[in-house]
């Protein structure tokens, strides 16, 4: 007989149940309510716009109270989803709706890049925070040659890049709505193409942005090797 308990869910499977997730209530389930149901035989397009947003802003909440912590880049989000869909039901010109999509990335690209002139600088609190390196091993090493100056140098263009991905997506999301939105809000016309410019937000701006974020951490790495002189597999936790 086997006495052993349960394994807990494996790291790797916790991860991909909390993509899909993500994908479902902040892609699938409003792209299709928005595309498909809105039309007056359905939904009509203020309860199909209603009915879409309520997905991922409920699916945010409770990530937010299922982590029991506040995370930043979630209450944005939510804050960003009800911002558009507030937009939409007071019937605002579509170009405000470009305009915010703009705006959310800008602001914390820009509360990212001034944070390397504070004591809350991102990339190390990150680096911190994730204890994906053992900071106090690199910190000894970077002390002991002398070369702190350096590596905060190096830390601060890291940030920069990391803002520079936020402004990217900015200047991405902006030419997305200008190019898609342009029928009237309140009409099924519109819930269908604000429906597709939900659908492409994924390639056509997370992807860019992920691959500088991940540009800007694959040059902070190489960086440290080169500093110190020693491979980076030293300091990963």
């Amino acid at each position: 007989m086997n006495t052993s308990t349960p394994s807990a869910t494996p790291p790797v499977e916790k991860k991909s149940n909390g993509l899909l997730g993500n994908l479902l209530f902040n892609i699938v389930l409003p792209v299709i309510i928005l595309s498909k149901f809105s039309t007056e035989e359905y939904l009509g397009p203020v309860w199909g716009l209603v009915i879409a947003l309520a997905f991922p802003v409920g699916f945010g909440l409770w990530e937010l109270l299922k982590s029991g912590k506040v995370n930043f880049f979630s209450v944005v989000g939510i804050i960003s989803v009800l911002l558009t869909g507030g937009m939409s039901l007071l019937q605002l010109d579509p170009k405000y709706i470009a305009i915010k999509e703009a705006a959310v990335p800008g602001i914390i690209g820009l509360l990212v890049w001034f944070s390397q002139h504070s004591k809350f600088h991102l990339i190390k609190t990150l680096l911190e925070n994730a204890q994906l390196l053992n900071m106090a091993k690199l910190q000894q090493v970077l002390e002991s040659k002398q070369l702190v100056p350096q590596f905060e140098h190096k830390l601060d263009v890291t940030n920069q890049m990391l803002a520079g991905s936020f402004f990217l997506s900015s200047v991405l999301n902006y030419l997305l709505a200008k190019w898609i939105l342009v029928s009237p809000p309140g009409t099924p016309a519109y819930n269908e193409e604000l429906g597709t410019m939900t659908a492409l937000s994924y390639p056509v701006i997370a992807l860019p942005s992920m691959v500088l974020m991940m540009a800007a951490m694959w040059y902070l790495f190489t960086q440290i090797s080169k500093l110190t002189g020693e491979d980076i597999d030293n300091f990963l936790q």
